[in-house]
C-alpha cells in the first residue's frame, strides 16, 4: 500500500546514514508481491516511470499545486503561504491536507501516473491528479508530488536501492547494477533479483544509462601518483555530453540528463548511421567548424523542437568519441579502456563519418607534461583534461578514481548578491542559492546564479543576513539588499539574453565571501567585457562592434 510506502520513505528520509537506509529499504522490499515490487523500486529511483520507457506525466510546479489545492479543498494563498517553511512542493502540498486515513496500493498509484501520461490539455491532467489526490492522506500526496517532480529528497540515490535490493534477495550487488542498466528498468531488474534469474539480463539498446563520471584534482602531482605515467590525458571538451545508441538505421542520441536530444543534432544522427555497427558510443557534441567554437553556439540549438537548416549551418557540430561500451552483441564496459579504444578508432575510422570522430588521447609523463597537456587543450578553446587510467572499467553513474577531471578556473570577479533562494536537501531550511550582479555605470546587472563553494556555517550567517534584508519577494525568489559580495570562479564568459547584463558565466562557484569589499568596489561590465573579448581573440573569433 503506498501508505506502508510513505513510512518507509519517512524512515529513510530520517537517518542520514547509508547503511540504515539501505536496511529499511531491503526490509521493506522483501515483504512486497511482485506487482507491487515493480512500481516501489521506481518510485523510490525518484520518478513515476523506469527509465527505459522515456514516459513523462507532463505535470510541473502549477499543475500539482492546483489539483492540490482542489482536492484539499484550501486556497492557492494556503499553499503559497505554507511554501517558505519548506521549499519543496510535496511537504507543502501535505500540510494542506486534513488528518484522515486513506491510501490506495502501488499498482494503482502507477496506473494513476500511466493515465497522466496519457492525458493531453493541463486542465485534464489536472483533473485526474486531483481525483488520484482525493484518495490519499496528507503523506500520499506528499510523496506523490515528490515522485511526479523526481524528487523525493530522502537522500537515496539509486545505486542505493540498487545496494538494497541485493540485500533484500541476498544477491551480488554487480549482477544488480549490470541487469538494471542492460534492461533500463530497476523494477524489471528487481524482479529479476527476487527470482534469482540476474544472469538472464540481456543488453537492449536505445535506453539511456548514468555516464560515467570523473573525479575533480586540481594538482597535477596527485593526477600522476594516482594513476602513474602512461595513463591517457583526453581533452575535456565545452560541450554536450552525450550517448549514442545505433543498431541498423536506428539511432538516438541521449544527454546527461538521459533525455532523448537526436533531433537537434541531424548530422551526428547521420554520422552515426554511417558507422556501420551496432555501437554505444560516449563523448561530446561540440560545436565545430574547422577548430573547435565556443560553447555559446551549440547552445543556440538547445530547447530547440526542430534546427533548421540555417542553424545547422551557423552552428555547425561534431560528436567527439571517447568511448565504446557496446559493439554488434558484444558488452565492453568490463573490458580495458585502452582495448575499449582500440576497437572505437577502428570503427570510426573505417566509417569516414566527418560528423563523428575519435578524440586524441595522449600518455602523460609527469606532473609538468600534464600542465603542458592543459594549457595546449585551453589552447584548443577546450576546458582542461581527464586523465584515465588505461586499465580502467566503465563504471555507469559513478565517480571513482579512475577518471581525474583537471579544470583551472579561468578568472574571478567580485560579484554583488541581488536574490537569494532556499536550497534543496539537506539545504531547504536555508539560503544557499544567489544571484549575483556586477556594476554598469550607477545600475546593478545580474550576471548569474551559484550555490556551490561556501560552507555550512557560511550559508547560516548569510541566510540571517537575508533573512534581515529581504526587500520582495517573486515566488521562491527572494530580492535583497544589495549589501554582500561574492568573489566567483568561472571557466568562461558568454554571451546571455537571460541576465540584464548581456552576459553570463560558465560554470560559477563562490571563491569566497569578500567582507573586506563593499558594493562600490564590485566588477565593473567593462571587466566582464574585456575577459569575453580576450576569451574571443584567444580563439580566433572576430569581435562584433
Amino acid at each position: 500500500m503506498l501508505s506502508h510506502f510513505t513510512v518507509t520513505a519517512n524512515a529513510i528520509g530520517g537517518t542520514t546514514k547509508k547503511s540504515v537506509k539501505e536496511r529499511i529499504l531491503a526490509d521493506y522490499l522483501a515483504k512486497l508481491d511482485d506487482a507491487s515490487l515493480e512500481r516501489a523500486v521506481v518510485f523510490f529511483s525518484g520518478g513515476p516511470f523506469a527509465r527505459r520507457e522515456q514516459r513523462v506525466t507532463g505535470v510541473g510546479w502549477a499543475t500539482i499545486a492546483a489539483a492540490a489545492v482542489e482536492a484539499s479543498g484550501r486556497s492557492l494563498e494556503d499553499l503559497q503561504a505554507a511554501w517558505p517553511r519548506y521549499a519543496d512542493l510535496g511537504d507543502t502540498v501535505a500540510e494542506l491536507f486534513p488528518l484522515v486515513d486513506r491510501t490506495i496500493s502501488l499498482p494503482q498509484l502507477g496506473e494513476a501516473f500511466d493515465r497522466l501520461a496519457a492525458t493531453s490539455g493541463t486542465n485534464e491532467k489536472s483533473g485526474v491528479l486531483a481525483d488520484l489526490f482525493g484518495k490519499v492522506d496528507a503523506q500520499g500526496a506528499r510523496y506523490i508530488a515528490k515522485i511526479l517532480q523526481n524528487e523525493l529528497r530522502i537522500g537515496l540515490q539509486e545505486g542505493l536501492v540498487e545496494s538494497s535490493i541485493a540485500r533484500a534477495f541476498s544477491r551480488d550487488l554487480d549482477a544488480v547494477r549490470r541487469a538494471n542498466m542492460f534492461a533500463g528498468d530497476i523494477g524489471a531488474a528487481t524482479l529479476l533479483a527476487k527470482s534469482d534469474m540476474l544472469d538472464t539480463a540481456k543488453m537492449s539498446l536505445f535506453h539511456p544509462f548514468a555516464f560515467m563520471l570523473a573525479q575533480p584534482e586540481e594538482d597535477p602531482a596527485e593526477i600522476v601518483a594516482a594513476l602513474g605515467a602512461g595513463a591517457f590525458a583526453d581533452d575535456k571538451y565545452d560541450g554536450i555530453r552525450a550517448q549514442i545508441h545505433r543498431r541498423g538505421d536506428e539511432v538516438r542520441i541521449y544527454s546527461r540528463t538521459l533525455d532523448d536530444v537526436t533531433h537537434r543534432f541531424a548530422e551526428v544522427e547521420q554520422g552515426a548511421r554511417a558507422l556501420g555497427h551496432d555501437v554505444i558510443l560516449d563523448g561530446e557534441i561540440v560545436a565545430f567548424s574547422d577548430r573547435i567554437l565556443p560553447f555559446a553556439v551549440i547552445q543556440k540549438r538547445l530547447g530547440r523542437r526542430k534546427v533548421s537548416e540555417k542553424l545547422l549551418a551557423e552552428a555547425p557540430v561534431v560528436f567527439f568519441a571517447f568511448d565504446l561500451l557496446y559493439l554488434d552483441g558484444e558488452v565492453l564496459f568490463e573490458i580495458p579502456l585502452d582495448e575499449r579504444l582500440t576497437r572505437l578508432k577502428s570503427v570510426i575510422e573505417r566509417s569516414g563519418s566527418s560528423a563523428i570522430r575519435p578524440s586524441h588521447q595522449t600518455p602523460i609523463r609527469d606532473a609538468a607534461h600534464v600542465d603542458t597537456l592543459f594549457d595546449a587543450a585551453r589552447a584548443r578553446a577546450n576546458e582542461g583534461l581527464v586523465v584515465k587510467d588505461p586499465s580502467s572499467i566503465y563504471t555507469p553513474g559513478r565517480r571513482g578514481k579512475s577518471w581525474l577531471k583537471y579544470k583551472k578556473a579561468l578568472a574571478t570577479l567580485d560579484c554583488v548578491v541581488t536574490a537569494a533562494e532556499y536550497g534543496h536537501g539537506k539545504r531547504r531550511a536555508v539560503f544557499s542559492d544567489y544571484t549575483f550582479a556586477v556594476r554598469r555605470d550607477n545600475e546593478l546587472v545580474n550576471i548569474g546564479k551559484a550555490y556551490s563553494g561556501l560552507t555550512d556555517v557560511e550559508i547560516d550567517r548569510l541566510t540571517a543576513h537575508f533573512k534581515n534584508t529581504t526587500l520582495s519577494r517573486h515566488g521562491p525568489v527572494h530580492v535583497v539588499e544589495p549589501q554582500i559580495v561574492l568573489e566567483i570562479a568561472f571557466d568562461r564568459i558568454q554571451e546571455s539574453k537571460r541576465h540584464k547584463s548581456g552576459y553570463a558565466m560558465r560554470f560559477p562557484r563562490i571563491a569566497r565571501i569578500r567582507d573586506d569589499k563593499s558594493v562600490d568596489e564590485i566588477s565593473t561590465i567593462d571587466e566582464v567585457r574585456r575577459i569575453y573579448e580576450g576569451q574571443l581573440k584567444r580563439e580566433g573569433l572576430r569581435i562584433e562592434d
